[in-house]
């Protein structure tokens, strides 16, 4: 199977780092072209599912601006410029929780949209997780910390309380790790 190419950008909305949104020309592999194809971009980001030596999920109970009513959701963020979505998860689960993990695994990158772009999400596994320092969140939405068992992540899981997409991938791929 041939890729579709692109033959010309131009961007119509830029809201800086975290928004751009693009109008592409593509040609299709039989020579078809399409003018005007929506193309967002964002930047990539990570999510990790963290879970301490007592085998306790470390999540968010939160609230998010795109989701009705409070979600769970592990930790994550987006990654700084020329950052590794490994560093980036590291930081990430410091900088949100207080906590550092010696073993990761990595759970699988993936492009958000298939079709529009939005950014890929870098999904992680962290073992062993302690609590070391203060949390030094930057987060605009009120969370709380919370610490979960495994038949609660499962049960939360399966019950849509993890409501954002990436966030149930990541959990549903840690268990499945998990269960290995």
């Amino acid at each position: 199977m041939e890729q579709w190419k692109t033959l010309a950008s131009r961007t119509i909305l830029d809201r800086g780092k975290y928004l751009r949104v693009e109008e592409r020309t593509l040609e299709l592999p039989g020579g078809r072209l399409i003018d005007a194809w929506p193309w967002v971009v964002t930047p990539d980001y990570a999510n990790v599912v963290a879970v301490t030596p007592q085998g306790l999920f470390v999540c968010f109970r939160q609230v998010k601006y795109g989701v009705e009513g409070t979600s769970l959701a592990p930790v994550g963020g987006y990654l700084e410029p020329d950052e590794e979505p490994l560093a980036a998860a590291r930081r990430e689960l410091l900088e949100e929780t207080g906590y550092r993990a010696p073993t990761w695994h990595r759970l699988g990158s993936y492009q958000v949209d298939g079709n529009r772009g939005m950014g890929m999400a870098h999904m992680f596994l962290a073992l062993d997780a302690v609590h070391v320092t203060s949390i030094q969140p930057d987060d605009l939405e009120e969370q709380e910390l919370v610490l979960l068992t495994l038949g609660e992540v499962s049960d939360a899981l399966v019950s849509n309380e993890f409501k954002v997409l990436p966030w149930a991938t990541a959990m549903a791929l840690a268990l499945l790790m998990l269960d290995r």
